[in-house]
C-alpha cells in the first residue's frame, strides 16, 4: 500500500478492511474470535480492541505464511478452551483437569484483506461444510486473469479438490486452470490441528502455506470440498491503492442498490457515498454529491443535498439538508438547514427550526420553530423557541481562557449585526437592536440597546475626500448649496459682490490705501526724550 497505516487498517464505507472481516465472521455467532497480528501489531491489535474488544489477539513470530499464522490462531483457541473450562467447574476441590481440554467444532478461517465477503456467502460456505461432512471446505471463484492467484485442482469425476497449488509454485497447465482459492476455509478442528503439526517450508517463497493442509486432510481420508461463487469481487482481496478503490466502488454500487430497492431516491448514484452503518428510512431522497458517513441516520421523507457531506448525523423526518457539512448534530422534524452551513458537533436543530445561508453553529441548542436565518456563529448557546436571530450576529464565547454561554429565550427578537458576550441572557419575548453589542443581560421584554445617538457631520467628504469620485456624487446630489462650501470665506464674500453689482446696488468701495506706509517713531527714542510720538501719515 506504500503507508504509514497497516494494510487492513484502510477504509471502504466507512470501515477499515479489517472491520469489514471481523463484522461478517461475528455474523456467524461463533464462540471466539481471534485475530492473528505481525506487521504493525500494535496499531492493529489498538484498533481491534476498539472495535471488537471480545477478540483474542495472537501474534504471529517470524515464520512467514498463513499455516503459520493459522498455527499460532489454533494455540490461542486451544487455550481459550481450556480456560473456559476451568471456569466451568463447580468450585474449589473439584477432581479433574482442563489440561486435555481442545478445541472442538468448526473452524473458519477469513482473509483480513478480502472486504466485500458477506455473511450469507460465509454463512452458506459453513452450512455446505456441516451438511458435507467435510474434513475441509473452501470458497472459490472463477477469474479471466487468475494470475497471482492460488489454483484449485480438483479430482477427476468426483470434483473434490485434490490440492491447491500457489501461482509461484504452479505448472503452466496448473497455471490455465481459472479456478482460484479465496483463502476462506472452514476446517474441523481436530484435522487441522493434526494437519498444522506436519507443514513444512519446502516451497518457492519458503512459507508455511495453509493450503497444504487440504492436501494433508485428504491424505488421511478426510473430504476436501469447493463452494464455488459466481460473484468475484466477494472473494476479491485489496494488495494496492487502486484495488482499495474499486472494491470501494462496488461496495458503494451495492450499498446504494439495496436502499433504492427499500424505497430511498438517490438521484445520482455515481455522485453519492453511503458507509455501511448508515440507515436510511423509506422516501429519503438523496440528490447529487451527498456522502453520508458513520453512523447517520436519515429519517422518513427528508432530502439531503446537493453537495453535502455529514457525519454522525441525525436528520428528522420531511427536513431539508443543503449544501451543508456536519457532524455529531441532530436536526429536527421539517427543520431546514443550509444552504452553506456548518453544523459542528453538540449542534441539535429542534422541529421547524432553521439553520440557514453561512451559518455555523457548534454546541447550540436551538429549539422548536427558532430560526438562525444567515451570516451568523452560534456557539455555546442555548436559544428557545420561536426565536429569531439578526443577520450576522455572534455568540461571543471565549474569553481566551473559558468558554461561556449566552442563553436566548422563546419569543425573542434580536437585532442585526450584534454581538452577545457571554455569559449573557437575552430573556423572553425580548428585543435587541441592530448594531448592539449585548454585554449585560436583557429582562424579559425588555429592548438591548447598546449603540449612541447618530450623528452627522454635513460636509465632510467634500472637505476631506475633496477631488474623489464620492465627492462629486455628494456634490452632484446636493446641487449648487453644497460646492458652496467648497469655497473660502473671501471668495464667497467676492461672489456675494459681483452678484449684487449685477443686480444694479450700489457697491461700497473698499478703503484706499496709502502708497508708502506711515512713519512710526523710535519707541526707544520716545521713552528716552520723554516725548509723545508724531504720527504722520
Amino acid at each position: 500500500m506504500r503507508s504509514a497505516t497497516p494494510k487492513v487498517l484502510h477504509t471502504l464505507a466507512g470501515r477499515s478492511m479489517l472491520g469489514h472481516a471481523l463484522a461478517t465472521a461475528q455474523a456467524l455467532d461463533p464462540a471466539r474470535v481471534v485475530v492473528v497480528v505481525r506487521h504493525e501489531r500494535d496499531k492493529v491489535a489498538a484498533h481491534v480492541a476498539d472495535i471488537a474488544p471480545a477478540a483474542l489477539i495472537a501474534d504471529q513470530d517470524a515464520i512467514p505464511g498463513t499455516g503459520r499464522a493459522v498455527q499460532v490462531a489454533m494455540t490461542a483457541l486451544d487455550a481459550a478452551a481450556q480456560a473456559g473450562a476451568v471456569a466451568a467447574l463447580d468450585g474449589p476441590g473439584v477432581p479433574g483437569s482442563a489440561s486435555g481440554v481442545l478445541l472442538e467444532g468448526a473452524v473458519v478461517v477469513v482473509a483480513g484483506d478480502v472486504p466485500l465477503l458477506d455473511a450469507g456467502t460465509l454463512g452458506e460456505l459453513l452450512a455446505a461444510h456441516h451438511a458435507d461432512g467435510n474434513a475441509v471446505t473452501v470458497l472459490t471463484t472463477e477469474l479471466e486473469d487468475a494470475t497471482g492467484y492460488g489454483r484449485i485442482v480438483r479430482e477427476p469425476g468426483t470434483g473434490d479438490v485434490l490440492r491447491i497449488v500457489e501461482h509461484k509454485d504452479a505448472s503452466d497447465d496448473e497455471r490455465a486452470i481459472g479456478e482460484i482459492n479465496s483463502s476462506i476455509y472452514v476446517f474441523d478442528a481436530a484435522v487441522l490441528r493434526s494437519a498444522l503439526g506436519r507443514l513444512g517450508r519446502d516451497n518457492a517463497q519458503g512459507e508455511v502455506y495453509l493450503t497444504d493442509v487440504l492436501a494433508i486432510a485428504r491424505e488421511d481420508g478426510g473430504h476436501v470440498r469447493a463452494l464455488r461463487t459466481d460473484d468475484p469481487f466477494v472473494v476479491e482481496g485489496v494488495n494496492d491503492r487502486v484495488q482499495l478503490a474499486a472494491l470501494a466502488a462496488e461496495l458503494n454500487r451495492r450499498l446504494l442498490e439495496d436502499w433504492m430497492r427499500d424505497g430511498v431516491t438517490v438521484v445520482d448514484p455515481a455522485t453519492t457515498w453511503v458507509d455501511v452503518d448508515v440507515e436510511l428510512e423509506r422516501d429519503v431522497t438523496l440528490l447529487p454529491g451527498t456522502q453520508l458517513h458513520g453512523a447517520t441516520v436519515v429519517r422518513e421523507g427528508a432530502t439531503v443535498g446537493p453537495d453535502t457531506t455529514l457525519t454522525d448525523v441525525e436528520v428528522g423526518k420531511g427536513a431539508t439538508v443543503s449544501r451543508t457539512h456536519g457532524s455529531l448534530a441532530v436536526i429536527g422534524d421539517k427543520a431546514s438547514v443550509g444552504p452553506f452551513a456548518y453544523l459542528r458537533p453538540g449542534t441539535v436543530l429542534g422541529r421547524k427550526g432553521k439553520i440557514g445561508t453561512f451559518v455555523e453553529t457548534k454546541n447550540a441548542q436551538i429549539g422548536e420553530g427558532s430560526k438562525v436565518p444567515h451570516l451568523s456563529y452560534i456557539g455555546d448557546a442555548t436559544i428557545g423557541e420561536h426565536s429569531n436571530v439578526g443577520a450576522a450576529s455572534v455568540t461571543v464565547n471565549y474569553d481566551g481562557v473559558n468558554k461561556h454561554r449566552t442563553t436566548i429565550g422563546s419569543h425573542a427578537r434580536t437585532g442585526a449585526d450584534n454581538m452577545f458576550v457571554a455569559p449573557v441572557t437575552i430573556g423572553d419575548g425580548a428585543y435587541t437592536g441592530a448594531g448592539s453589542v449585548i454585554r449585560r443581560d436583557v429582562p424579559a421584554g425588555a429592548l438591548g440597546v447598546s449603540a449612541g445617538a447618530q450623528r452627522n457631520i454635513e460636509g465632510w467628504v467634500q472637505r476631506s475626500r475633496a477631488g474623489t469620485p464620492a465627492a462629486e456624487a455628494a456634490a452632484k446630489a446636493n446641487g449648487p448649496a453644497a460646492r458652496e462650501e467648497e469655497l473660502s470665506p473671501q471668495a464667497r464674500a467676492e461672489r456675494e459682490r459681483a452678484a449684487t453689482a449685477a443686480r444694479g446696488i450700489p457697491v461700497t468701495p473698499p478703503p484706499t490705501l496709502p502708497d508708502q506706509p506711515a512713519h512710526l517713531p523710535d519707541p526707544a527714542q520716545d521713552t528716552e526724550n520723554g516725548t509723545e510720538g508724531t504720527y504722520t501719515r
